[in-house]
């Protein structure tokens, strides 16, 4: 019932808001989307994105980049550690990964960095602008943007000098600090930016065993570096380097889904990355530049975690405890160059009537895991290494001064190679075609129409577990067709900004996780998870943003989502397996929403609050156990003083309760017969805090 309502709530405003109107412009687009071949003002921007900009990130630094993003209809995230590793768009995204390599539904690039399989690293502090693209960006992104893109864009360089200190503290111990310079080395030729932020929290959970509040504690650190390169009039090179060290720790899940934990071995979840990029932008003539885009990226990670979730002793021998612990230590590389000639003005084909764009791509990557376990004779190790190559071109032609043709496509060679301790080989490869083909509508100078239908794939893999069946060690391609129609519009002399977007997306060969739970003789329970291809599946939707700046002291914005996602058709090859036909795939929420509003008053005091909430859903596709629908309500109030800055943040403030992962159809509890029960980890209770900054 609820999204049917905010569906006619949506609807309902839309229309009365696509009105004509023809009051003159009087305010600049100051958001520009970077994420295309060519930079567009957000208003121009014909696909569906949503932007969390400077100002929104101000009082974000010490928050997780997951919970950030995840105010954003239609995107969810799943923990199952210190933070979430991976990010879901429209119910399409990995929720885990323990023994078997995944291929990224979302990609997230940071700074011109691929980190797609490293969402820990990311922080939020010195950063201008996250990019949200949902729905397939195949012909830009290729394989590792089926479901969408995260684009992450930090702080650029400056020819001035300018800094920026802050400082945090909050409850649970949390103490964060950061810097930033940035300016001319050589003026008029180099330019630069550093940044540096140390973010650290008990957490929150509370060991009663071990008498220790911080076995779930965040401990991160981030340096980034920024050069500006003028190398000739024509010419110019960034470079930017990226080091991330996070050594968190991991003891979330107990018998009671409280935060008091019983275990005697707290696991850790770390990372600790190097990664650059070299942009270099040459003009080669009046008609055209060439961009080449090389980044390479070294990471360590650490995952592990008691997995009885009790100390040796808590129960008695005759109910069959058992004590173990498992380890997942990874090394990945990966380096990525693009090269691309895009045209400009003077470029243009067909009369002059057609921007373009060709590129070529490469991308090598490699992972290897050694997973220490307590049932395990020796380490179980495996390698993965893919190769990407690909080409890849748009054209943007103007049929007449208001409708333009976009087309674009991709074709992308994609070889994959397996090996594990287990003598395990497999060799994969395939060609995978991506693109889109769309229509974009200007109607009036604040009114632009558009819509387009849109391809995006992920490439197959292979289960690492060699308990499995021979049937299920490898899963195939996913392909996913979507179609968009939206509107972006101004009204009221620029006040009210509008956009609205409709999809819809047929998934083939749907690739699921699941997995199989077998009692050990201990009493313990071997649970093995797999990546398999339901046959069918399809989603379905709307999206809307509106912002309204009544005057010039108070903004109010609302954005919501709703999604209807179904399994046509799903055969696990797991014969045990639930039947989830015609049932929605995990983390698909019907309903998302962000709510709220900031306003100036006084002599610099800034209030901003909002209200954020997401629906049910099924936790995995193996049983029927799901989330609460919940909503969190959250408040800052900044107070600036020439340079400095104080706000005062508090957020989740009715300290609501809620789940951010969630096992079932398994039990881990001596004490209850290893009954089969539902497991959770929660979500950030109520945090409050403090921050002080100084800009110069």
């Amino acid at each position: 019932m609820t999204s049917k309502i905010l569906t006619l709530s949506i609807l309902a405003s839309s229309a009365l808001l696509t009105t004509p109107t023809f009051a003159e412009e009087v305010t600049l687009d100051p958001i520009v989307v970077s994420s295309d071949f060519r930079e567009k003002k957000l208003s121009d921007t014909t696909t569906s994105v949503a932007i969390i900009g400077s100002e929104e990130l101000y009082d974000k630094s010490s928050e997780s980049f997951e919970e950030v993003i995840g105010q954003i209809p239609n995107v969810n995230f799943t923990s199952g550690a210190s933070r979430a590793h991976h990010i879901q768009i429209r119910g399409i995204g990995e929720r885990s990964q323990f023994v078997t390599p995944i291929n990224p539904s979302v990609g997230i690039m940071l700074d011109g960095i691929d980190f797609s399989q490293s969402a820990l690293g990311i922080t939020m502090f010195d950063v201008k602008q996250i990019e949200v693209l949902k729905g397939p960006q195949g012909t830009t992104f290729g394989a590792n943007g089926m479901a969408g893109v995260v684009n992450i864009q930090s702080n650029e360089p400056t020819e001035e000098l300018e800094g920026h200190l802050e400082t945090t503290v909050g409850n649970y111990n949390t103490k964060a600090y950061g810097a930033a310079l940035s300016g001319a080395l050589i003026k008029d030729v180099l330019e630069a930016r550093a940044s540096v932020y140390k973010n650290t929290s008990d957490g929150y959970m509370n060991n009663t065993y071990l008498n220790r509040e911080d076995t779930q504690n965040i401990d991160e650190l981030t340096a980034k570096l920024a050069l500006r390169w003028y190398a000739a009039d024509n010419h110019t090179i960034d470079f930017n380097f990226v080091h991330v060290n996070v050594d968190n720790g991991y003891d979330a899940f107990t018998f009671d889904n409280s935060r008091n934990s019983h275990a005697d071995e707290p696991g850790t979840d770390a990372q600790k990355t190097n990664a650059f990029a070299i942009k270099s932008n040459y003009q080669v003539n009046t008609g055209m530049h060439l961009v080449t885009t090389v980044s390479h990226s070294q990471s360590d990670l650490t995952y592990s975690y008691d997995e009885d979730w009790s100390y040796v002793g808590e129960f008695d021998e005759s109910l069959y405890p058992y004590s173990s612990f498992d380890e997942y230590l990874r090394d990945r590389t990966q380096t990525d160059v693009d090269v691309r000639l895009v045209s400009d003005v003077d470029g243009r084909i067909f009369s002059a009537s057609t921007d373009w764009t060709i590129g070529a791509y490469y991308k090598d990557y490699s992972e290897d895991l050694t997973r220490n376990y307590t049932y395990l004779d020796a380490p179980f190790t495996n390698n993965y290494k893919t190769t990407n190559k690909a080409i890849y071109g748009q054209l943007d032609s103007a049929l007449n001064d208001k409708l333009t043709l976009v087309s674009g496509l991709r074709v992308e060679a994609w070889d994959a190679k397996y090996d594990d301790s287990y003598a395990v080989t497999i060799d994969t490869d395939e060609v995978l075609v991506g693109g889109k083909l769309g229509l974009n509508y200007q109607a009036a100078k604040n009114r632009l129409y558009y819509a387009y239908i849109s391809k995006g794939y992920k490439p197959g893999g292979v289960n690492a577990d060699n308990t499995l069946s021979p049937e299920a060690k490898e899963y195939k391609t996913e392909n996913l067709w979507n179609i968009e129609a939206g509107v972006n519009s101004k009204h009221f002399s620029n006040t009210l900004i509008n956009r609205l977007n409709v999809f819809y997306g047929k998934r083939k060969d749907q690739q699921v996780k699941s997995s199989v739970v077998t009692p050990r003789e201990d009493g313990s329970t071997s649970f093995v998870d797999y990546l398999a291809n339901a046959a069918e599946g399809t989603y379905y939707g709307v999206e809307s943003q509106l912002d309204w700046y009544p005057n010039e002291n108070l903004h109010l914005f609302s954005s919501i989502g709703l999604l209807d996602a179904t399994f046509d058709e799903y055969v696990d090859p797991n014969p045990s397996a639930v039947d989830v036909n015609g049932r929605a795939p995990a983390q698909s929420p019907r309903y998302q929403y962000n709510v709220g509003f900031d306003v100036t008053f006084w002599d610099g005091f800034i209030f901003k609050t909002n209200v954020e909430g997401k629906g049910s859903y099924y936790f995995s596709n193996r049983h029927n156990e799901k989330s609460d629908a919940y909503t969190l309500v959250n408040s800052s109030l900044e107070y600036t003083n020439g340079s400095w800055s104080v706000v005062a943040w508090v957020r989740n403030i009715a300290d609501t309760e809620y789940t951010t992962r969630g096992f079932g159809s398994f039990g881990n509890n001596p004490g209850n017969g290893y009954a089969t029960e539902l497991y959770t980890q929660l979500g950030t209770p109520r945090t409050a805090g403090v921050t002080l900054s100084y800009d110069f």
